[in-house]
């Protein structure tokens, strides 16, 4: 009898594991998924990382959770005396026990977790976990926002009052001078990285801010070492020369800033037609050149007074007011002499960046204009992440750049309902969110809660107990600082389902834990990939490569069922999720059952307008989501609630100039990176990642190295004033000589390699997050200071065999 005839099949969808959504081609012989490759025809296709590739070893993975596990032993127990049960009892179980603490102490007593979906696959459920926070009337949601998303999505919402650049992306198909701060795409967003290569080969110039010689800091036209946590004195820096030398959009800034507008200077408030006689208070008061006047400014139309054509940017004036003579300067003249504070000089002696390099970006960002930018982790794990945010914004404002081709743009958007935040409201004596007391213009601001915040909550119950958690895949103890605290905290839960692949040391601490089918064994839609207008048009529906191990669900099943196992099945089409598809799908008019059939998906067509802020209704223009409808050089509102008003510069809370005593027994400067072989905690039990990267590491200078009696591949203890961990030493003579890299996400051991396992939670280990703690964090955002911190290195003399956790 002949061999059966084997089967291959090549099916277009896209990598799930990051925030890059590379689109990919999926092989399948004989029904089992062996291999993922990039697919050129798809807008974010051009090539895939190693992470990506090793697709099928994380699908087949021995170790993947199959079951629902209900924890049958107290927490403190070394065994959890795990029992499987059915997904029926599960979420029962969890449904039956939320709804107890909802009675008890109010739905505010449960928090839910995601991990973030920039390094993770939860983009596919992201939406639908918010919309379940909201309908169970929780106003916490953990979702890393203090760490990887601050600087992009919300800080700047103060300038623009828009995400820039989290939603009004680079537009690298057309950017004359592209800035990475704090950004390696190449290890983070592959899309990104591939675009930026052709953009240089048709002549684009790159600048690069960042500690580490980065493969894009290889190529960039001017690469910016600065030292960890000085960037804001590196963005006023290079503003401060723009200025000074006319390089800057005058036109952009006197029409669509508020920079003409009027600073008081006895009480730094923008002066208003209330304080003039007979003046509107709802307008304020900017300068007319040509009249030489004060005139009227009315956000509610958008308009100066008529004729006034000819704003003063800079100048100080002394108008007389009904109380007596009033001295005051332009915003534009404040936010000017605040740059210029930051000469090169100084901001050499401060960043180590010399001050010819300062000079040269300065100039590239205005001749080689339009400016596209893209700041992240590296600028928003700050203790002053928000100031920073803002100090770079203000080098896209000064070119004119925004929302113009060639800048940061709003790309457009297949027409959508936003399914996270469309469900009604909150009752209204609700309970406030985790931190708005603290922090009120921070994450609680936009319904997101800190680790900080929530391990308050659970531990000294302020500003209310939370009793439960519920978690999708957060490696909390793995990825986030204050790592005792924390252990502390989720020991301390009345009850916490967790819901993940693997089982790690978070989901360790869990009373249930359920299985979560991984992104190449579910089914997601997604309506545009972000990063072109070309991305933004491709609407697909994402299908399964594999089937899920055991009895593993996806997310976004796990949501559902939850939902309806509440009582909330209303808001979710009664638990049906191809319903939940096709209400997504309606307004564009796309089919499920196409999509279905058609697994490359389906392009809609999208126009794309630029400068939409000067598009104007009735004789309106839109403006900008700011109070004054202008974007905002200087903020009123930080200032109402006690922060600097423009940016500026603040030193790392636990850094060498702001902390001496410390600096003296830790002189380095402790920074992390990404790893571009993991996302993040994930995938080190992958054996053909891990034999590229079999222990973790620590990058250090030669100089530093050999005070210290280092050689390379050396084990090493990494200090802090919050505790140590062990990296093999690794030696890079394009450091700072006073500054060390680590990595973080070390826990899994891959036995096939014969790597081991890391203790999560002591000093032999290698978890980075033990040695950064909550103490020093950003005053608005709660941003905890992994990219910049104090530690000592010192040679280990031998490695103590225990520390192998699981090998």
């Amino acid at each position: 009898m002949p061999a059966a005839k084997a089967t291959s099949e090549r099916i277009p969808i896209y990598c799930a594991l990051c925030v890059s959504r590379c689109g990919a081609i999926a092989t399948i012989e004989d029904g089992r998924f062996v291999r993922l490759d990039p697919d050129p025809s798809h807008p974010t296709g051009q090539a895939l990382c190693a992470k990506g590739r090793a697709g099928p070893e994380l699908v087949y993975h021995p170790g993947r959770l199959e079951f629902p596990l209900l924890r049958t032993r107290p927490k403190g127990d070394p065994e959890p005396g795990w029992k499987r049960i059915g997904w029926d009892e599960a979420l029962s179980i969890t449904a039956s026990r939320l709804r107890q603490l909802a009675t008890e102490s109010g739905p505010e007593s449960v928090a839910f977790s995601l991990v973030s979906p920039s390094t993770s696959a939860s983009d596919d459920s992201m939406a639908w976990v918010e919309r379940l926070t909201r309908t169970f009337g929780s106003p916490n949601l953990v979702v890393a926002m203090e760490l990887c998303g601050w600087g992009r999505h919300f800080a700047t919402t103060f300038t623009f009052g828009a995400p820039v650049p989290g939603r009004y992306l680079p537009d690298l198909e057309h950017a004359g001078c592209i800035l990475f701060w704090g950004y390696n795409p190449n290890h983070a967003r592959l899309a990104h990285a591939t675009a930026t290569i052709a953009a240089q080969k048709r002549g684009a110039r790159l600048v690069v801010v960042d500690p580490r010689r980065t493969e894009p800091a290889r190529r960039a036209d001017a690469w910016l070492r600065v030292r960890p946590g000085t960037d804001g004195a590196l963005a006023l820096g290079i503003a401060g020369v723009m200025i000074e030398r006319g390089w800057f959009d005058e036109p952009f800034v006197r029409e669509w800033t508020n920079g003409p507008l009027l600073v008081r200077s006895d009480t730094g408030r923008l002066l208003t037609g209330a304080d003039l006689e007979g003046g509107d208070p709802g307008s304020f008061v900017a300068w007319d050149r040509t009249s030489d006047r004060p005139v009227l400014y009315d956000p509610r139309c958008v308009r100066y007074e008529t004729g006034a054509v000819d704003l003063a940017l800079f100048g100080e004036h002394t108008l007389e007011t009904p109380k007596g003579s009033v001295h005051c300067q332009t915003a534009f003249e404040l936010a000017a002499a605040r740059c210029r504070a930051y000469s090169p000089e100084r901001v050499e002696a401060i960043t180590g960046v010399p001050r010819g390099e300062v000079e040269r970006a300065a100039r590239l960002l205005w001749e080689a204009r339009p400016l596209a930018y893209y700041a992240w982790s590296g600028v928003e794990m700050q203790t002053s992440s928000t100031q920073i945010a803002r100090a770079i914004a203000q080098l896209s404002v000064l070119t004119g750049s925004f929302d113009a081709r060639g800048g940061n743009v709003l790309f457009p958007s297949v027409p959508s309902p936003a399914v996270g935040t469309e469900v009604p409201p909150r009752p209204e004596h609700s309970a406030v969110g985790l931190g708005v007391a603290d922090r009120p213009l921070g994450p609680a601001r936009w319904g997101f809660a800190t680790t900080d915040e929530l391990y308050r909550a659970i531990l000294e119950r302020r500003p209310y107990a939370v009793r439960g958690l519920v978690g999708f895949g957060s490696n909390l103890l793995l990825s986030h600082g204050d790592v005792p605290r924390g252990r502390e905290a989720l020991r301390a839960l009345d009850f916490y389902v967790h819901a993940d692949l693997f089982m790690n040391p978070t989901a360790e601490l869990a009373d249930l834990v359920l299985p979560v089918a991984s992104g190449f064994e579910r089914e997601a839609l997604k309506l545009g990939f972000e990063v072109s207008p070309e991305a933004q048009s491709l609407v697909q529906l994402r299908r399964p490569v594999a089937a899920p191990p055991g009895e593993a669900r996806s997310d976004t099943e796990l949501v559902f069922g939850l939902a309806v196992a509440l009582g909330l099945g209303e808001h979710f089409w009664n638990g049906d999720v191809d319903a939940a598809y096709r209400h997504q799908l309606g307004p564009s008019g796309l089919s499920l059952e196409w999509l279905r059939e058609h697994p490359a998906g389906a392009r809609v067509a999208l126009e794309t307008r630029y400068r939409k802020f000067a598009e104007e209704a009735g004789g309106i223009p839109r403006g900008f989501d700011t109070p004054t409808r202008k974007i905002e050089l200087y903020s009123e509102t930080l200032l109402a609630h006690g922060h600097p008003p423009l940016p500026e510069y603040q030193e790392p809370l636990v850094g060498p100039v702001s902390r001496p005593d410390l600096a003296e027994r830790y002189p380095l400067v402790l920074t992390c990176t990404k790893h571009t072989l993991f996302c993040e905690t994930q995938h080190r039990a992958l054996p053909s990642l891990r034999r590229k990267a079999m222990d973790p590491e620590v990058e250090l200078h030669p100089a530093a190295a050999a005070e210290r009696g280092i050689a390379t591949g050396d084990w090493v203890r990494i200090e802090t004033p919050d505790g140590s961990v062990r990296a093999r030493a690794r030696l890079n003579d394009t450091l700072q000589p006073d500054v060390v890299s680590g990595q973080h996400g070390w826990w899994q051991p891959c036995p096939e390699v014969g790597a081991p396992g890391y203790d999560p939670f002591g000093p032999d280990g290698a978890n980075f997050n033990l040695l950064i703690g909550n103490a020093a964090i950003d005053p608005i955002s709660g941003s905890v200071p992994h990219r910049a911190y104090l530690c000592e290195i010192r040679r280990i003399q031998e490695v103590v065999a225990a520390a192998s956790r699981r090998a």
